[in-house]
């Protein structure tokens, strides 16, 4: 008897401690999305010349797209492992750090500099402008960050609306096709969104077609090619917390509820 309950306990604390476990594990992916997400608000402005399979036209690309499929593959990985919700909660948090930090930069920018101070030296370094010198860095992003923020906002929330809805087709099988599917549309969204609303009514806006074609085959690359990491890690995680996973497993809620 006494075994019994030792061994229950046990059991118990150990279920526990992988579920403080997995609810670390959430804090670390929703922690990886929100960084990407602002770095690629800061580095907004530089620009690069890509030249997909040699090809001899050339496409210009922000550098901010480098970390932005990330945010498409955490996304995929919090919807399979911890479901709809948490995957909508942590798409929020980024709107609201994005936010907070567009306010903060707003507000250094408009602080009036004394000067610059080198750092290994300490030496004041004279006879440069660090308040033009900082605004043309971070103070021209008030329309790329808005546009990119509204873009943002629909390309991710259809993205996991788009993943469940090949989840719930297929019953759960085929990762690979809610993965794909999901990503390659809702990027197409978020291009087409995010390039019109910076480049229409200015003169670049001859070239908004091939710039949509050129970031969204960039995207969609890039979403090709994290595929087999996104099987690694759903496949880890469902073997390292297989009890937690089902119960934030959206297809076996939705089977409850209508059982019940």
């Amino acid at each position: 008897m006494g075994g019994d309950t030792g061994r229950d306990v046990g059991r118990d604390t150990g279920r526990l401690s992988r579920e403080r476990e997995y609810e670390y594990a959430f804090l670390v992916l929703a922690a990886v999305f929100v960084a990407s997400l602002v770095v690629c608000n800061l580095i907004v402005q530089k620009f690069f010349l890509w030249r997909p399979f040699g090809v001899r036209e050339f496409f210009y690309l922000s550098a901010g797209i480098l970390p932005y499929p990330l945010t498409f593959l955490v996304t995929d990985i919090l919807s399979e492992c911890y479901g709809r919700r948490r995957a909508n909660q942590v798409v929020m948090a980024g709107l609201v750090a994005s936010v907070f930090v567009v306010l903060v930069v707003w507000v250094s920018d408009r602080i009036p500099s004394i000067g610059g101070v080198d750092v290994d030296s300490g030496v004041a370094i004279e006879g440069t402008d660090f308040d033009a010198m900082f605004h043309q860095v971070f103070g021209k992003t008030g329309r790329a960050v808005g546009a990119s923020m509204i873009a943002y906002l629909a390309a991710q929330l259809v993205d996991i609306q788009v993943f469940h809805f090949w989840r719930r087709l297929t019953g759960g099988k085929h990762l690979w096709l809610r993965n794909n599917a999901s990503t390659v549309f809702s990027q197409l969204l978020d291009t087409s969104l995010v390039v019109s609303l910076l480049f229409v009514g200015t003169e670049m806006a001859p070239r908004i077609p091939q710039m949509i074609l050129a970031g969204w085959a960039f995207k969609a690359g890039a979403a090709l090619i994290d595929t087999p990491f996104f099987y690694l890690a759903v496949a880890w995680w469902k073997k390292r917390y297989p009890e937690q996973v089902a119960a934030h497993d959206d297809l076996v809620v939705v089977e409850s509820g209508v059982a019940g």
